[in-house]
């Protein structure tokens, strides 16, 4: 009989009140670092030729935004992001073990759910979609449940160093891991007209979906060569590990006694990363003329170092200032982390394509930061308004059914 009452515990996702606000505010603020780091694509900005983008009237100031972007945005809210990745497994893990069910079956199952909605996105509305990857590389965590604290650091670090391996390699033999995708995506392009010529101008110009879901394919395409040539599965993995063991080890719940880490973590992120990452955007900024494989250790020792002061600072800041109404308004965007990734793709596709209101390929890059801003206030305003009435996000709240496989009340229930 005891056996019997074990098997039929029901699986339960975390409750609101459970939740540790400052993994919440920590999202909200990847979300924003986000929205900075994809409008520039959404606004097809980054696809113009040199020649477009210096005939804008904001040409010079959009000179200091994109330095700044490279230097305080690009790569570090991915790793923000990958990081709570690795710490929600933990959490999810651990609840199950508390409750006596089966957390990997919960893990596996949210993670199909997942990777279906990242191919739903990657395909239909934007070819800059991260939540396949997360899926498939999700899936791997289960694998480094047994081991041990020292090892799971030696192994995350080890991960986030291979790409430096792989790209003298690289350099080195001439073999590019990513030809057969670039002849794949060429041949693509080539059947339906998308030229050099056309390539910025096309969402802009397509004001058919017809058009728009023939360049995402291709899109597809396009990402599959920048995680290949960016070693990007190495990094997320990498990542996913090191948040696991920051959520095994629940370091996230006691703030107050990690506060000389963290001054540590600040201090040293700040001292390195910062003057590197000033480098680094300089060394983007003129066509990397240092060897491939110079640039990866450039990434490596400028772009996680900042991104893990700016996880400590936050933390610091929330211990010294907890009640500070801003963290509460960063914490409920966060807890509509999917809603709001999958809503500034629609915001984006809404805003630059042809099928919408078609700003794309004619909007300086200071104007693009400016609406990114605008976007993530709206969808932070939203969030706050939505989550006054509900328990979940509404993307999120189909997700936690599919997983547990029940229906969950969406509305807060009324205090009498």
């Amino acid at each position: 009989m005891k056996a019997k009452s074990a098997s039929c515990r029901v699986a339960m996702p975390v409750k609101p009140s459970e939740r540790h606000i400052i993994l919440d505010v920590l999202r909200g603020v990847a979300l924003l670092g986000i929205a900075l780091a994809n409008f520039t694509e959404f606004s097809l900005y980054s696809f113009l030729p040199t020649e477009a983008t210096e005939s804008m009237s904001t040409v010079d100031v959009d000179r200091i935004v994109r330095y700044l972007q490279y230097t305080f945005v690009d790569g570090k809210f991915y790793t923000i992001f990958s990081l709570l990745f690795g710490i929600g497994f933990s959490i999810i893990i651990a609840n199950a073990v508390e409750r006596g069910t089966n957390g990997f079956r919960i893990f596996y199952r949210r993670m199909v759910i997942l990777l279906s909605v990242g191919f739903l996105h990657l395909m239909f509305l934007w070819s800059g979609d991260i939540l396949m990857l997360y899926a498939l590389l999700g899936m791997l965590l289960p694998l480094f449940r047994n081991v041990s604290n020292r090892m799971l650091l030696v192994s995350a670090f080890g991960l986030l160093a291979v790409p430096i391996a792989v790209d003298f390699t690289v350099e080195l033999s001439g073999i590019y891991p990513s030809a057969s995708v670039v002849k794949l995506q060429q041949t693509y392009c080539d059947k339906y007209g998308i030229t050099d010529e056309n390539f910025a101008y096309w969402l802009r110009d397509a004001k058919h979906y017809s058009g728009t879901f023939k360049f995402l394919v291709q899109g597809a395409l396009v990402r599959v060569q920048e995680f290949i040539d960016g070693n990007r599965y190495f990094k997320v993995l990498g990542l996913f590990l090191l948040g696991f063991y920051i959520g095994r080890n629940r370091l996230y719940a006691d703030l107050e006694s990690r506060r000389p880490v963290l001054r540590q973590i600040a201090r040293y992120g700040f001292g390195f990363g910062l003057p590197l990452s000033l480098f680094y955007a300089w060394s983007i900024m003129n066509n990397c003329p240092q060897s491939l494989g110079a640039h990866s250790v450039l990434y490596f020792t400028s772009v996680f170092p900042l991104s893990f002061a700016y996880v400590a600072s936050i933390c610091l800041c929330f211990l010294r200032h907890p009640r500070w109404g801003i963290f509460r308004f960063f914490a409920m965007p966060g807890r509509m982390a999917l809603t709001n990734y999958i809503g500034q793709s629609l915001f984006g596709m809404l805003l630059f394509y042809g099928i919408g209101w078609g700003f794309g390929a004619e909007t300086g890059l200071v104007y693009v930061i400016l609406i990114a801003i605008g976007v993530w206030i709206v969808q932070a305003l939203f969030s706050n308004v939505w989550l006054h009435y509900c328990q979940f996000g509404p993307l999120e709240w189909i997700w936690r059914m599919l997983t547990y496989g029940r229906v969950f009340n969406l509305l807060k229930k009324k205090s009498v």
